[in-house]
């Protein structure tokens, strides 16, 4: 295992890692090979919007079920130690009850997974509902925190507050404004300093840049960020469409939708395997691209390549 004690270590090690795009269709590379044992495999999947109702444009709500039921297959069949759900499980329904009948359905689908589940909050989590309500209907463990697994640590972060940091419910809020409070970056800098492993970061809302999807304080949680010398990558949703973005010398993935488009081969979900010398490896299912970052390969300047 590599050696993160030390910050300047840790840091040349942030800056070696290159991402490769790769086709979703089974493509190999030479460095990640596929009997290679990752030191821990986390199911992702985001923006289920699960509602029984018919879709509307591109957005089949009622179709997230059975997606969903097979991704979580795939995780169970990966040994997947961990998931995470990047937010927006369900849809709006018509008032908190129906809203929260959306909510155990989906839940009971996601309950199937073997492995610690873990939960992003969204915007649409929050819509009729309360992040209170969410979390007594679900596994949710909190609505921001940290945890280690293995030589790994991980953060769950929490965007959905308005831009006058009042937490998002009862459809009190706007989608396009989206914050970090000061308070939960200050609790983010204090995590990332007492921590002295590799981090892996988990956010619905993009903390990298576009006009109407980012958080309002993103270029403040990237500095931090930055500057703990930990971070490897940042896994969010929130845009439904597969981006990437390499700013300062970390990654930022964004995963496609999971309500988009109808069929079996319009799902999206994906698998993360984090190997034990840093290598990482988003391997996509269906609709969702695959990534690799080689953590002994330098690419800063170009960051993501085809």
């Amino acid at each position: 295992m590599f050696d993160t004690s030390n910050r300047s270590t840790r840091r040349a090690f942030l800056q070696q890692g290159a991402l490769v795009l790769l086709a979703t269709g089974g493509v190999r590379s030479t460095w990640a090979q596929a009997t290679r044992p990752a030191a821990i495999q986390i199911g992702l999947l985001t923006d289920l919007h699960y509602a029984d109702r018919e879709h509307t444009g591109s957005r089949y709500y009622r179709d997230t079920l059975k997606k969903a039921v097979d991704a979580v297959k795939v995780f169970n069949e990966r040994k997947c130690e961990l998931a995470v759900m990047l937010g927006d499980m369900v849809d709006a329904g018509n008032g908190v009850a129906q809203e929260l009948e959306y909510l155990k359905t989906i839940e009971q689908v996601y309950a199937e997974f073997k492995g610690d589940r873990h939960y992003v909050l969204g915007n649409h989590c929050v819509w009729n509902l309360t992040k209170e309500l969410f979390r007594q209907n679900t596994a949710s463990k909190a609505t921001y925190y940290s945890f280690d697994r293995g030589e790994f640590h991980i953060v769950i972060l929490d965007a959905c507050y308005r831009l006058d940091g009042v937490d998002y419910g009862n459809r009190n809020a706007k989608w396009t404004e989206t914050e970090i409070p000061l308070a939960q970056r200050d609790w983010l800098r204090d995590d990332l300093e007492k921590n002295r492993k590799p981090t892996l970061i988990f956010v619905h809302q993009r903390l990298d840049e576009t006009k109407l999807y980012s958080v309002q304080s993103r270029a403040e949680v990237r500095t931090i960020l930055e500057e703990s010398g930990q971070a490897l990558a940042v896994f969010q949703g929130h845009n439904h469409r597969n981006d990437y973005q390499f700013i300062n010398g970390l990654h930022y993935v964004t995963l496609r939708a999971m309500v988009e488009d109808t069929g079996e081969a319009a799902n999206a979900y994906a698998v993360l395997n984090v190997y034990p010398n840093g290598d990482l490896k988003l391997e996509g299912f269906k609709q969702q691209n695959t990534y690799e970052w080689p953590a002994t390969k330098k690419n800063l300047k170009n960051g993501c390549r085809p």
